[in-house]
């Protein structure tokens, strides 16, 4: 079992402790196996169709080759060079320039780009991009992305289930007359957050920059990613994207401004080591 197999299970666990909890906290023995049926439909969902919410979220429609025929392009190459197959081919009507990739393996998967970064980057400098998400690709690290996106978003849902049950009463039973339940609650409805921001800082820092060596790498031109990047870093600065914290680490570069004690928190090393990475990369080769 890889490394990536291990922390899917173990997220998948984390979820269903959660909705148990919750259920068990609201609803008592009810409320916990009702919470269980939920947790059981909330993992195959999120194994299966994560990758689908996603893409529905940032409204990604897929593109044929007649649509967009130098992005196909593009990606054709690069999963030749790869030895990986086809994937699906998204685009997000968005100014902001970004991509990422989704799906449960190679055989499932998907390239999302912004009609931004089209209209930003050269040909060479997207070619750099894509070649980045379909290392991720390769390296077999976007399930666990994406499933971690998907329970994020379920752990701020239990927040919101939380803050209604306290609202109107919760339980009418007699355990609901010992104020631990309503306390237990509260405190839910303050750790939940804190828990979707803790699942993003476990996606590790280290796979962006695996996926850079590996994109520049599959591209053959590692100042092409190193350029994009420089683009990118301005163009989301420029043009911030309206996107869920829960699904940031999902792009090559956060979607999400922000410096000083929030860079702490972020779920991509920052711009310039990669930068800088890279371009040693290009002195080596």
């Amino acid at each position: 079992m890889n490394i990536n197999t291990l922390k899917t299970t173990f997220f998948l666990a984390i979820l269903t402790v959660l909705f148990v909890s919750v259920g068990q906290m609201l609803g008592g023995r009810n409320g916990a196996t009702m919470a269980l049926i939920m947790a059981g439909l909330m993992n195959v969902v999120a194994y299966w169709f994560s990758d689908k919410i996603v893409l529905a979220m940032y409204r990604a429609k897929e593109v044929k080759e007649a649509e967009a025929p130098e992005l196909h392009s593009i990606v054709r190459g690069l999963v030749m060079r790869a030895h990986l197959p086809m994937p699906k081919v998204y685009m997000m009507d968005n100014p902001t320039p970004n991509a990422f990739a989704t799906g449960r393996n190679p055989e499932h998967a998907a390239v999302a780009v912004t009609t931004g970064i089209v209209g930003l980057l050269s040909r060479e400098e997207l070619t750099g991009v894509i070649g980045h998400e379909l290392s991720h690709i390769k390296n077999r690290d976007i399930l666990i992305s994406t499933i971690a996106a998907t329970i994020a978003g379920a752990i701020s849902y239990l927040a919101h289930i939380a803050q209604w049950g306290l609202m109107f009463g919760g339980r009418r039973n007699e355990e609901d007359r010992n104020p631990l339940g309503s306390i237990l609650t509260i405190v839910m409805m303050i750790l939940a957050p804190i828990a979707a921001m803790l699942i993003q800082m476990a996606i590790s820092r280290s796979r962006e920059y695996k996926a850079d060596e590996g994109g520049a790498s599959i591209c053959g031109n590692p100042l092409a990613l190193a350029d994009a990047l420089k683009k990118l870093q301005a163009g989301v600065r420029r043009i911030p994207m309206e996107a869920n914290p829960s699904l940031a680490h999902m792009f090559i570069i956060s979607p999400l401004t922000g410096g000083g004690l929030l860079s702490l928190f972020s779920t991509h090393p920052p711009i310039e080591e990669r930068i800088a990475r890279l371009e040693a990369l290009a002195i080596r080769r």
